[in-house]
């Protein structure tokens, strides 16, 4: 089997690469910044001299095209779009795109609803193109909004799915985890050769394998964090991640109980250089020394590896943690988790100046305050524009922004919760 590259060093080490052929369905909470894998692949495509048809029925063009910016090339992306008379309903804001000189190839479907002409015209971009064209399905979740039902969507992924295999191309589908029934997830799957899901626990960004077809290794199986910065994704085996916390946490617990290090390294007949690499996580203990050493300390396992253990500022979110949870919006535009679990989210945006973004930051879910802390921005909410200054606060409830500008020679910096 062929192999490619996800554009992200290590998800191919963690997975042994994508292979040609597979249907690559991403599962994915709120706030996972799911876009970035999306991207990384597209611009590994393009850089293999590879077609890229990217299907949107979630975005504008517009708003595409500036997430894409420096990413894709108009030689080699093909912009299939959805959205305007799908979830758009024509309205003039995004039809004005097709009213600009064409950079990118855009194809605009004008029925998406209608099943059989939005697959027609997919096989006819297809048949056009040379072999090998990847694809990325933005969301199996606006497909299904736009459709009615889960039943229309599992039909085109089973039509889909296979001859897509059959043309030896790699295609990710992207499905809004909440959205979606259980039987459906697991109808998928069964037909599809590679899931992954992304998910949010305690700030903490994970990713885990659901399948791998054709793979031996199991280690994509078990969570493992990552971290987003500058575009560029990170992944820790998770190990290593236990690891990080294991050492400080045996330290503390071992100086508590005022012994030296090779007073320990007696008691579990291990050496003082054992102890001392542990607790500075350069290496792991084995199973059998672990347990021994919480015996040692009078403490039980479950104690040491509870994630809060140790920790008396857990409700404390310092800047620099935020820093490495980036979202990239668009050129100019950067979003970055706070706090994000089942009852409240939190992002910090940061608008460069001289920067416009002709949408809001995301797709709005439900109400959200947004609070400008520092420069100077205008928003554009239901035909009307109004300027912002450091305190005035935003509250959305079912009508989002079409445009947020920074027009000052500073950094804006707003808060947004929901």
């Amino acid at each position: 089997m062929s192999k490619i590259s996800s554009g992200i060093k290590a998800l191919d080490r963690l997975i042994d690469s994508l292979h040609m052929g597979h249907n690559v369905v991403w599962e994915v909470d709120a706030g996972t910044s799911y876009d970035v894998f999306m991207l990384n692949f597209i611009r590994q495509s393009c850089d293999d001299a590879q077609k890229v048809i990217y299907v949107s029925f979630n975005r504008s063009p517009q708003s595409i095209l500036n997430y894409l910016h420096g990413n894709a090339d108009p030689e080699h992306l093909v912009l299939v779009d959805c959205f305007t008379s799908g979830k758009g309903k024509n309205d003039a804001t995004f039809l004005k795109y097709y009213d600009k000189p064409a950079v990118f190839h855009v194809v605009r479907v004008n029925n998406p609803q209608n099943i059989e002409t939005f697959t027609e015209m997919l096989n006819s971009i297809e048949d056009g193109l040379p072999s090998g064209a990847r694809y990325v399905f933005d969301s199996l979740t606006g497909m299904q909004d736009l459709w009615g039902e889960e039943n229309s969507t599992y039909k085109f992924f089973t039509y889909m799915c296979p001859r897509l295999f059959d043309l030896e191309t790699v295609a990710y589908w992207v499905l809004e985890k909440d959205a979606h029934s259980q039987q459906f997830k697991a109808n998928l799957r069964h037909i599809t050769q590679d899931v992954f899901d992304l998910y949010v626990r305690r700030d903490r960004l994970f990713i885990k394998a659901l399948k791998l077809t054709g793979r031996k290794e199991r280690e994509a199986f078990k969570p493992h964090v990552y971290a987003i910065e500058d575009g560029k994704v990170e992944i820790s085996l998770s190990r290593k991640e236990i690891s990080s916390d294991l050492g400080g946490r045996l330290k503390d617990l071992r100086t508590k109980s005022g012994l030296s290090q090779k007073d320990l390294a007696d008691k579990i007949d291990v050496t003082p250089s054992f102890i001392s690499q542990l607790e500075n996580n350069q290496i792991s203990p084995s199973l059998h020394s672990f347990i021994q050493m919480c015996r040692a300390l009078g403490v039980t396992p479950a104690h040491v590896l509870a994630e809060d253990a140790g920790r008396s500022t857990s409700w404390l979110v310092k800047r620099a943690n935020v820093s490495g949870r980036l979202i990239p919006v668009a050129t100019g535009v950067k979003e970055y988790i706070i706090v994000d679990d089942d009852k409240l989210s939190a992002r910090m945006v940061v608008i460069g100046a001289g920067t416009a973004l002709e949408r809001h930051f995301h797709p709005l879910k439900r109400p959200e305050l947004i609070h400008l802390v520092r420069g100077t921005v205008s928003i554009t909410v239901d035909g009307k524009t109004e300027q912002l200054q450091p305190g005035d606060s935003v509250f959305l409830r079912d009508i989002a922004p079409v445009q947020w500008k920074n027009e000052g020679g500073d950094e804006a910096e707003l808060i947004e919760v929901w």
